[in-house]
């Protein structure tokens, strides 16, 4: 166990794009033998235009690096948060601490992004796309991630986490966003027995539909547990979901600029 905290804990920049593309791969591969829609669209050109939007997550992704380093090195000093106040087998103090983070760093701020309005302008962009596949998981306005790692910097805290946790749960999230939004057929029953603990492909579909209630749903990442506590939770057949959203031009979803301009322009309705 030890062993591979350490290997987490000493991965480079360049082993973490590695795993960024490896898995994006990975989903390319089953959309391609297993897709859920046969979507109609120039693939390369989406891949392009939500690649945009992984650079500038990956800036902001650096930048709080830095200050998120420093934070670790505080709360070591420190002994604060609950992983220091208490003595448990080292992976239970893992799973605690992904437990944590899937709650606060993804669901509440997931939340909050639905339901506070002007962070929804900014959310918005991410359910602007109209053909939802693997690289929809990496389409954020800045102004989205940038609250995102906000809050994950206060689940850190108050996990008092080790950055070795910290990196499992960030090659985690890797992994369920980029599968969750591929556009991939699971069997019925696997995916329904999967939902019941994570957040499934089929799950995640809801939460793209074109309107609500369905958008306002499974806000959960890793895990589905709170969706089903928090009575957030939907599950039905998929063909039903339409992607985009009911507020904006769907066909400006690859329009990069007009995008970006999204949280700012006053003439979308919020509905709230």
């Amino acid at each position: 166990m030890q062993a591979m905290l350490s290997f987490f804990e000493n991965l480079t920049t360049v082993q973490k794009l590695l795993w960024i593309f490896s898995v994006l791969t990975f989903c390319f591969l089953l959309e391609a033998g297993i897709p859920l829609f046969r979507m109609q669209y120039n693939k390369w050109r989406h891949i392009g235009v939500n690649l945009v939007f992984l650079a500038t997550t990956i800036i902001i992704n650096g930048i709080f690096g830095v200050a998120t380093l420093g934070i670790f090195l505080w709360l070591e000093a420190h002994n604060f948060g609950i992983l220091n106040w208490v003595d448990l087998p080292l992976w239970a103090e893992l799973i605690i601490a992904l437990l944590i983070l899937d709650l606060i760093a993804q669901y509440f701020v997931h939340y909050l992004l639905h339901r506070v309005k002007w962070m929804w302008k900014l959310h918005m962009v991410h359910h602007s796309d109209t053909h939802v596949d693997a690289t929809t998981g990496t389409r954020h306005h800045p102004g989205d991630y940038f609250m995102r790692e906000i809050f994950a910097l206060f689940a850190v805290i108050v996990a008092g986490l080790p950055f070795a946790f910290y990196m499992v749960y960030r090659i985690l999230t890797v992994f369920t966003t980029y599968t969750t939004h591929a556009n991939i057929r699971l069997p019925g029953w696997l995916d329904r027995a999967l939902s019941y603990v994570f957040i499934t492909p089929n799950m995640h579909k809801f939460h793209h539909h074109f309107e609500r209630p369905w958008t306002d749903s499974n806000f959960g990442n890793i895990f589905s547990i709170w969706d089903r506590m928090f009575g957030t939770l939907v599950y039905d057949n998929p063909e039903k979901v339409e992607y985009g959203l009911d507020v904006l031009d769907g066909a400006k979803d690859e329009d990069v600029l007009y995008q970006f301009k999204v949280p700012f322009d006053r003439s979308i309705k919020t509905d709230y």
